[in-house]
C-alpha cells in the first residue's frame, strides 16, 4: 500500500484536481488515493463522471455507483449523460473517437465550473504498455512509442507508474468495490486484444514488462523532446510565416526535416507524404505536392506551406510635394518637380519622369493583365510577366511590385526603372519620385 502511494504522480502545485471516475478499478483506486492525499495535504479533490449513453442499463448502473462512492468519500461530483452514437453519426466519427471528444469536453467544462486546476485520468502502467504496443503495430515513430505522458497540459495521470496488479491489490487491501465495463472483455477492440492476447505472454517473458516499457517510453519521450527543440530552432530561423528555404530544409538531418514538415503542415501526415515534400524540396523550378487537406508549392527555391493571401497594390494618385504611403508594399513615395541634370540614381531608388511626356494624373498601382514595359536604354519592350520571370520573382513579390502610371500607360516600374517614353534628357523638367522603405 505504501509503495503505490509513493508511485502516485502529481504536479508539485496540484492544489485542486478533478478526477475522471468511470467506476472501474483504475479510477476507483485513483480517487481513493487522491482523497487520502487530500487529507494529508489539504488538496481539493472533485470528481466527474461522463455517461456515454452506449451500454444502456449497465451504463446507468455505473453512474449510480460513482455517485454513491463520491457521496461516501465526501467528494463533489459532476455528472453528464451524453448520446455518443448520435454524436458519432452526426460528426461521421468512430464510436471511440466520438466518446473521447465528448468526454474530454465535459471534463474541461466541469473543471472550469468546479475551479479545478488539473484533470486526473486513471491511465496506468499497463495502459501505457498497451498503447506503446498498439502504436508499434501501426508503425508509429518515437512520438507514438513514447506512450502516455504523466502530464499533458492540465491533464495528469497519477497512476501512470502503477501497474494493474498493484491497483487490484490496493482495492483488495482497502475493501473497495468497483464496476466492470462488459465491453472490456470483447476482443473486437484492438486494445482489448492486446490486453488479453499479447500482454500475458510478454509478462511471462518478463514479469516486469509494463515497467520496462515505461522506461523505454520515457527514453523515447526524451529523444522526441530533443528533436522537437531542434525543429523549433529551425522554424524560428527559417519560417517566414508561409515558406522555408528548400536548401535549408534538405540540409537538416532526416530525423529533424521529417518532423519539421509535419510541424509546418500542422495536420497528420504519413511517411509517404513527408517523403513527397522532402523530394519536392530537393527539386528545382515550380512544383507541387498534394497532401491531405491541401497542397504545398515549390517556387524560387522555397517550399510554401501556406498559400499567401491574395493582395495587390491599391491604386492611389500621386500628388507632387506630398508623401504617398504604400503600406502593403512597405514603401513610401516622395515626389517633387526638378530639372534633370543627367545624374544616375543607383538601385532604382529615384525615378525621373520627363514632364512633357506625362499625361493626366500620375498613379501608383499594382500590376495589371497585359502590362508591357520598355525599360529605358534597353531598346526592347517586354511584358511585366516576362521581366518578373527573368528576375525569378515569387507570386507575392510580383503582386507587391509598385507600377507608376499616367493616362498613357506605364511610366516606371519600381525596381525595374523608367519607361523609355518618359526618359528625360539633361535640362528637361522632370517629376522625381523617390522610393523609401517604411
Amino acid at each position: 500500500m505504501a509503495d503505490i502511494e509513493k508511485k502516485l504522480t502529481l504536479p508539485e502545485d496540484c492544489g485542486s484536481v478533478l478526477a475522471a471516475v468511470s467506476g472501474g478499478a483504475d479510477s476507483v483506486c485513483m480517487l481513493h488515493l487522491l482523497v487520502r492525499r487530500a487529507d494529508e495535504t489539504g488538496m481539493c479533490v472533485c470528481a466527474a463522471h461522463y455517461e456515454h449513453g452506449i451500454r444502456g442499463e449497465e451504463s446507468l448502473r455505473d453512474a449510480a455507483f460513482v455517485a454513491a462512492l463520491c457521496e461516501r468519500l465526501g467528494v463533489p461530483l459532476a455528472v453528464e449523460h451524453g448520446d455518443v452514437p448520435a454524436y458519432a453519426a452526426a460528426q461521421r466519427l468512430g464510436t471511440e473517437e466520438a466518446a473521447r471528444e465528448l468526454r474530454y469536453k465535459f471534463l474541461a467544462d466541469a473543471a472550469a465550473r468546479m475551479d479545478c486546476r488539473y484533470i486526473a485520468t486513471a491511465h496506468n502502467a499497463d495502459d501505457n504498455a498497451e498503447t506503446v504496443l498498439f502504436n508499434l503495430a501501426r508503425g508509429s515513430g518515437t512520438k507514438g512509442l513514447g506512450g502516455i505522458p504523466a502530464q499533458r497540459g492540465n491533464i495528469i495521470r497519477p497512476l501512470i507508474a502503477v501497474t494493474r496488479a498493484e491497483i487490484e491489490a490496493y482495492l483488495a487491501a482497502n475493501a473497495l468495490d468497483h464496476v466492470e465495463d462488459s465491453t472490456n472483455a470483447q476482443n473486437e477492440y484492438s486494445r482489448n486484444l492486446i490486453r488479453h492476447a499479447v500482454m500475458p505472454p510478454l509478462r511471462r517473458i518478463n514479469p516486469g514488462f509494463a515497467a520496462a516499457i515505461a522506461r523505454t517510453a520515457g527514453l523515447l519521450r526524451q529523444d522526441e523532446d530533443y528533436f522537437a527543440s531542434a525543429v523549433h530552432r529551425f522554424l524560428d530561423e527559417s519560417f517566414d510565416g508561409e515558406s522555408v528555404d528548400c536548401a535549408a530544409l534538405t540540409a537538416l538531418h532526416p530525423a529533424v526535416s521529417s518532423r519539421a514538415v509535419r510541424a509546418l503542415w500542422g495536420k497528420s501526415l504519413d511517411m509517404a507524404h513527408v517523403d513527397a515534400v522532402l523530394a519536392l524540396a530537393a527539386g528545382e523550378g515550380l512544383g507541387y505536392a498534394d497532401l491531405p487537406g491541401g497542397r504545398v508549392r515549390r517556387e524560387q527555391g522555397r517550399i510554401y506551406f501556406k498559400e499567401p493571401e491574395k493582395r495587390t497594390v491599391t491604386e492611389r494618385v500621386l500628388v507632387p510635394g506630398k508623401a504617398l504611403d504604400v503600406p502593403e508594399a512597405g514603401l513610401r513615395l516622395r515626389s517633387f518637380f526638378s530639372v534633370y541634370t543627367g545624374e544616375i540614381y543607383g538601385l532604382f531608388k529615384t525615378y525621373c519622369l520627363k514632364c512633357e511626356r506625362i499625361y493626366g494624373n500620375v498613379k501608383c498601382t499594382g500590376r495589371q493583365p497585359g502590362d508591357r514595359f520598355s525599360p529605358a536604354g534597353r531598346g526592347c519592350t517586354k511584358s511585366l510577366k516576362s521581366l518578373f520571370t527573368e528576375r525569378h520573382m515569387t507570386q507575392r513579390q510580383r503582386d507587391m511590385t509598385v507600377v507608376i502610371r499616367d493616362e498613357r500607360g506605364i511610366a516606371a516600374v519600381v525596381g525595374f526603372g523608367t519607361d523609355e517614353r518618359c526618359r528625360p534628357e539633361t535640362g528637361d523638367r522632370v517629376l522625381c519620385i523617390q522610393i523609401e522603405k517604411i
